[in-house]
């Protein structure tokens, strides 16, 4: 039979044990709910238009919202300091950079995954020099000094640029300078001329007196590409698939309404007018697709002239990269 302090005990262990219970049941639940929630950190320039265009409009917040996922921004002066974060992990998505960027990431040994592209656009890069220059022609670059960004899809321009005048990247003085610094310069009379892409070139050719050497027609397609880490898009392919949608219906929707995206966009990019942006618009694809392997052949011939160059440390295989297709 059991002792009175037996039998005063028993009553009071189920309140303990069922107590007991859900506090174990809450702490299972409890974080797994608050884990349940997300951030995708998404890395991006000025130039990267669609996506400047989806975090103004708040629409990805939303797309991605839907499934718990919630969006930090973080904006990069130029593409090759994008890349490297997202290399080391500082960032989870990049947004769009030149077709050159990837190559010196690569180069660097990042693993790097493509997941979306858009089309070719030539026109959008250019090489300019003031109207009352004595450069007249590309062959009158030798020995000049001439400001682009380092790795931008207009160094590759540059180099092409060169080799198609009979130079090589030798002959002249490059001054590697970040769009704001090359502007600067180039406003100055601190350089010769200056390599530049949109909204840039069209800003300078309206509001300086400029003359463009050339622009990227038959020297440099200008694809523009859109990445990830190898390890994210395994990881996270929902997500890769939601930010690639919005991508093509915000592409479709500046060339539907390329008045009301460049009102948008104007202030973003330092308080141009409507004229320039849509101008500078006009000159890019917005043509959002997926990346095929076997077209990655001028990422290939772009790695193998800056190898040539002697800018790239070490040979690169353009396709030794992961595609992620939606």
């Amino acid at each position: 039979m059991p002792s009175p302090l037996d039998t005063r005990r028993t009553p009071l262990r189920r309140p303990l044990f069922a107590g007991l219970s859900l506090a174990l049941a809450l702490a299972f639940v409890l974080p797994s709910s608050a884990q349940a929630r997300e951030t995708v950190r998404i890395g991006y320039q000025k130039s990267s238009t669609l996506i400047t265009l989806l975090k103004a409009q708040g629409t990805l917040e939303k797309a991605l919202g839907n499934d718990n996922i919630d969006v930090s921004w973080h904006e990069f002066p130029s593409g090759l300091p994008l890349l490297e974060a997202l290399n080391i992990g500082n960032v989870d998505i990049s947004a769009d950079v030149a077709d050159t960027v990837p190559i010196f990431a690569q180069a660097a040994q990042a693993k790097l995954t493509y997941f979306a592209e858009e089309s070719a656009s030539p026109r959008a890069q250019a090489i300019v020099v003031s109207k009352d220059s004595p450069i007249q022609q590309l062959a009158d670059l030798k020995g000049k000094k001439v400001a682009v960004t380092k790795a931008a899809g207009t160094h590759y321009l540059l180099i092409a640029a060169l080799n198609k005048a009979g130079l090589t990247f030798s002959d002249i003085q490059p001054a590697y300078l970040t769009p704001a610094d090359g502007r600067a310069a180039f406003e100055n009379g601190k350089v010769d001329a200056w390599v530049t892409w949109e909204p840039f070139l069209t800003s300078v050719q309206r509001q300086l007196p400029t003359r463009t050497l050339t622009d990227g027609t038959g020297l440099a397609s200008y694809k523009r590409y859109y990445l990830t880490s190898t390890a994210y898009a395994g990881a996270h392919p929902k997500v890769l698939k939601l930010v690639y949608q919005q991508l093509q219906e915000a592409g479709s929707w500046i060339k539907k309404n390329p008045k009301d995206a460049a009102k948008v966009l104007g202030p973003l990019w330092g308080n141009l007018d409507v004229e320039t942006v849509e101008s500078a618009n006009a000159h890019r694809s917005y043509q959002v697709e997926p990346v095929k392997a076997d077209q990655l052949g001028e990422q290939q011939k772009i790695a193998d002239a800056f190898l040539a160059a002697g800018l790239l440390p070490k040979a690169v295989d353009a396709k030794d990269v992961g595609i992620w297709t939606p």
